[in-house]
């Protein structure tokens, strides 16, 4: 099997919590992972920052944001046909049952409940680089036009 071409795959990370964004952000760092991180702090600005930059490769996303949180803004992307196909990981303090099964209605591609310490971040940043950018395929995030219109 051939090894995958190292790309630069830009990651959306939705998060209210300014300590979690720095420490995901270093955990990246300390992962080895080069992917280009950008952060918004609430529902509301994540989708207006779909509606206005370049889709990313994958989104991280809390659930328990100010204005829109991140069980609205999911459901959102995921009706609509231009956000779809964009994989989202939810990464929160939630272990509700009821958070999991519904975010997984919805159409989430992960479930993670954030880590205490900071080893446990950069051990689940250090496998979800591997899983999402070095094991599966993922879809262009910036089609020119749909393979299925």
């Amino acid at each position: 099997m051939k090894p995958k071409t190292k790309i630069d795959i830009p990651l959306l990370i939705a998060d209210d919590d300014l300590d979690d964004c720095k420490m995901i952000k270093e955990a990246f760092e300390e992962s080895r992972l080069l992917n280009t991180l950008n952060f918004v702090h609430d529902g509301e600005q994540l989708l207006k920052y779909l509606s206005e930059n370049p889709s990313p490769g994958l989104i991280l996303l809390d659930l328990n944001m100010p204005k829109k949180d991140g069980r609205e803004a999911l459901q959102e992307i995921k009706n609509n046909p231009q956000l779809r196909h964009i994989p989202i990981v939810v990464l929160t303090t939630s272990q509700a049952e009821e958070d999991i099964f519904r975010t997984y209605n919805l159409g989430v591609n992960s479930f993670i409940t954030k880590p205490v310490s900071f080893d446990g971040l950069v051990q689940i940043m250090r496998a979800l680089g591997r899983y999402w950018f070095e094991i599966v395929e993922l879809p262009d995030p910036n089609p020119q036009k749909s393979p299925l219109s």
